[in-house]
């Protein structure tokens, strides 16, 4: 059936999704990455990619930028389309002195101050959890693959510009917040409320620490290794 914001049927998409949060990135990853590849949307250009890595199926679909982008393709694809496991792939700005840039981080929990969970089901919890069964195989993948992963805590923000003093060094201190991001939290809570599987790989793209910051020729780059530990579990 299809959504307003996806136009494929049931069955012409994999159980298992990865989601970057823009959607030439997912292109990339179809073209570069996949075989036996089949376009199944391109409502309002957020593509998505129906193919096989390694002889197995697996899809990649953009998420777009923000909480509610996210919430809305990953309820539509766990309700509607059969899917059981969503991996967003993407970037974050370091609030830990100790990350560097292209760190790859495992997200374990997601800490916000978004409304987000609370206006969709009344869920009061600003400290939601990722799944242990998909960060255990990303971890394994990670480690046969040998690129170093960094379990932790982030930041999921509905805030990209604000106004006023940083709050690296706050967040870092206060609530353990090794990054920041603006989707995981709702990932994580979508997931629970479906009854499914959610993780969420992150490269360091920039530092609030340092102020360094990666260009985008440097940003490809990293981000491949971070695309090649989420297809492995495909």
């Amino acid at each position: 059936m299809a959504t307003p914001h996806i136009q494929a049927e049931v069955g012409q998409i994999a159980k298992l999704v990865l989601m970057p949060g823009d959607p030439l990135r997912a292109k990339y990853i179809a073209e570069n990455f996949m075989t036996d590849v089949t376009l199944f949307n391109t409502v309002r250009n957020m593509y998505g990619y129906t193919g096989k890595y390694h002889g197995r199926d697996i899809s990649v679909m953009g998420s777009g930028m923000g909480m509610p982008s996210i919430g809305i393709y990953t309820y539509e694809l766990f309700r509607f389309f059969e899917v059981d496991k969503i991996v967003r792939i993407g970037s974050a700005g370091a609030y830990s002195p100790n990350l560097r840039l292209f760190d790859l981080l495992l997200v374990t929990e997601a800490w916000s101050e978004s409304s987000f969970a609370r206006v969709q089901n009344k869920e009061l919890r600003h400290l939601l959890k990722s799944s242990p069964e998909l960060n255990k195989e990303l971890t394994e993948a990670a480690k046969k693959l040998g690129i170093p992963l960094y379990p932790g805590r982030i930041h999921s923000t509905d805030v990209f510009y604000r106004e006023g003093s940083a709050i690296h060094e706050s967040m870092f201190a206060k609530h353990r917040c090794l990054a920041a991001e603006m989707e995981s939290f709702a990932l994580f809570h979508t997931a629970n409320v479906c009854h499914k599987q959610a993780a969420c790989l992150l490269t360091i793209s920039d530092s609030l620490v340092t102020k360094e910051e990666t260009t985008s020729e440097e940003r490809q780059n990293a981000f491949t290794n971070m695309m090649r530990v989420a297809l492995e579990l495909a």
